[in-house]
């Protein structure tokens, strides 16, 4: 069985932040929830860690915890001005800095324990200690900035394990695949000038943010042709990912010749999230992390790694994530999906996939992949 290693901390479930209902700060006609908060709340990722002891494959994986990053790690992505703001609000109480990203006491400390989980799991893969890792970050980070924390991410986690890799010599050239829903402006932007690193994501198109995730955005300086964004239209569905997949993604990394592949893994695309409107499913995800494990087998040892994102559903992200550790740990623990039926039966019918294929086959041209 793969050697796999999952990150993870229980301070990174007792992160909290300010009165949202939904996405809504709370007040004028907007009521609180009776269990309230932002969508982003610690239940989703709980309640797959607890699913994954009930089945027992947490016994099958390489489990284990991490330090916090440093401030030297951090600061290779954040500004020191935005690293002490953080530090001074956090000790504070807790408040908000950026946009809907709320923490209480203690929340730098549970940020930098967020990142440095990417940046333990990532750093094992690549010293060979392990052949895939996946780290349950959280906060997430694809939306991070380095001197504006959004959309929940309050640090750029992957950002900040992929430059702990270059500068510590362990990786150079890397791909960041991010799946999630919505559009990972945060690591496009900070790897925007960077030609080795090679930013993806395939995302719902104008969902979060409403303003970037453009296919035309291309990279900047040196790093022109180092990004690519996929949007998808709402409604896409399980076979327009894999379609995606196979011709947009997997040709476009291959050309990279990754040493590592990095994965944004969000389950938000899912067909019950409450953020989005696309129709993936836990097998969706089964079947993308298979194709990129084939990938990685044949560019770079098999060397893979992911940061959990987003992904708002309690009841439905748990089979998901089981799904993608079960697929990577190559672990004969099932949790079957108990939505797999209904799901398929919501799936786009046949003229819309070759709508949506259609779409595809233009963002072929318009990227001349191979």
């Amino acid at each position: 069985m793969t050697k796999t290693g999952f990150f993870w901390g229980e301070k990174c479930f007792w992160h909290s932040g300010g009165n949202y209902a939904g996405n809504l700060p709370v007040g004028g006609l907007v009521q609180p929830l009776a269990a309230g908060g932002l969508p982003e709340n610690p239940e989703t990722k709980r309640r797959l860690k607890n699913l994954m002891d009930v089945t027992g494959l947490t016994g099958a994986l390489h489990a284990q915890t991490a330090p916090e990053a440093t401030r030297e790690m951090l600061s290779r992505v954040h500004p020191a001005a935005f690293l002490d703001e953080f530090k001074r609000v956090s000790d504070a109480g807790g408040g908000e800095l950026g946009l809907r990203t709320p923490f209480g006491h203690g929340g730098y400390e549970i940020a930098s324990l967020s990142a440095g989980l990417s940046v333990a799991a990532l750093e094992a893969v690549l010293k060979g200690n392990l052949d895939n890792a996946y780290a349950l970050s959280r906060p997430p980070g694809h939306h991070c900035l380095p001197e504006y924390p959004n959309g929940f991410c309050l640090l750029a986690n992957l950002a900040i394990a992929i430059r702990h890799a270059q500068a510590t010599g362990l990786a150079k050239r890397l791909v960041v695949l991010d799946w999630d829903v919505h559009h990972g402006n945060g690591t496009e932007a900070i790897f925007i000038e960077d030609p080795d690193v090679l930013t993806i994501s395939l995302h719902q198109e104008r969902n979060y943010p409403t303003d970037t995730g453009d296919a035309d955005v291309r990279g900047e300086g040196a790093g022109q042709g180092a990004n690519m964004n996929i949007p998808l239209p709402p409604g896409a569905g399980h076979a327009t990912y894999l379609e995606a997949m196979e011709r947009l993604v997997i040709p476009a990394i291959r050309a990279h010749e990754p040493e590592v592949i990095v994965i944004a893994c969000g389950y938000d695309a899912a067909l019950i999230d409450p953020l989005s409107c696309m129709l993936a499913t836990a097998d969706t995800f089964r079947q993308m992390t298979r194709m990129v494990m084939d990938l990685a087998e044949d560019l770079c040892g098999g060397r893979l790694m992911m940061a959990h994102e987003g992904g708002y559903s309690e009841v439905y992200v748990p089979f998901c994530g089981h799904a993608v550790l079960e697929e990577m740990s190559g672990a004969e623990i099932h949790a079957p999906d108990p939505l797999a039926e209904t799901f398929a039966a919501r799936q786009p019918s046949n003229h819309m996939v070759a709508v949506f294929s259609d779409l595809i086959t233009d963002l072929r041209d318009f990227f001349d992949v191979k």
